[in-house]
């Protein structure tokens, strides 16, 4: 998984509350369990039209949104399914961090498994950086994880909260599985202790 620490990147906003995860990505390209190629049905209903051409309204398909790399969301986000072809799609389009007041509890746990930052912030912080990405002609952002921080150009704009084993996961690009590894001499230890006990 690559590491989190700090990015820079264009910041896209998405007021719609309770997009769910077969909006994100439609069950119809999840026929594969490769984590790479999905990114072309991400929002896949919402960025095309009936005849395969671009919808110009979708957020992703306007010139300034192109390359965002960071999605200030509405409520709610990544409600319903549990299918995690939702993140795979998000990752393999470039979003590295969502911006939400809040996220359906397994997208939100899925997201550290798959090296995307998710951060809950109050209701006012997400309209901030939604004005902000609507309102000038480049929105960057950079989300700085060591510090916890959101900033423009400017400066700093907001802090924010992580969990500190899901922070020091993303920092070293760790899933679970990858930090429960880095205790494999512990775990060979008392394997051991145990089966000389029995």
């Amino acid at each position: 998984m690559q590491c989190f620490t700090v990015m820079t990147g264009v910041a896209a906003p998405m007021p719609a509350i309770n997009v769910d995860t077969d909006a994100i990505i439609p069950k119809r390209f999840m026929k594969t369990i490769k984590r790479v190629g999905l990114g072309v049905g991400l929002f896949a209903d919402a960025r095309f039209l009936e005849d395969g051409s671009e919808n110009p309204q979708f957020v992703f398909n306007r010139p300034k949104f192109r390359q965002a790399s960071i999605l200030v969301a509405g409520d709610n986000f990544g409600c319903g399914s549990s299918r995690e072809h939702a993140q795979w799609a998000i990752s393999d389009f470039w979003i590295r961090c969502i911006i939400s007041t809040s996220f359906g509890d397994i997208f939100f746990q899925n997201c550290f498994q798959n090296g995307i930052l998710p951060i809950v912030l109050g209701r006012s912080d997400v309209g901030k950086l939604m004005a902000y990405a609507e309102s000038v002609d480049n929105p960057v952002l950079t989300v700085d994880l060591p510090r916890q921080s959101i900033s423009n150009q400017s400066g700093t704009l907001i802090d924010f909260d992580v969990d500190p084993f899901r922070k020091q996961c993303m920092l070293e690009g760790l899933d679970e599985v990858g930090s429960t590894l880095k205790k494999l001499d512990q775990i060979e230890i008392f394997e051991s202790v145990k089966h000389h006990a029995l």
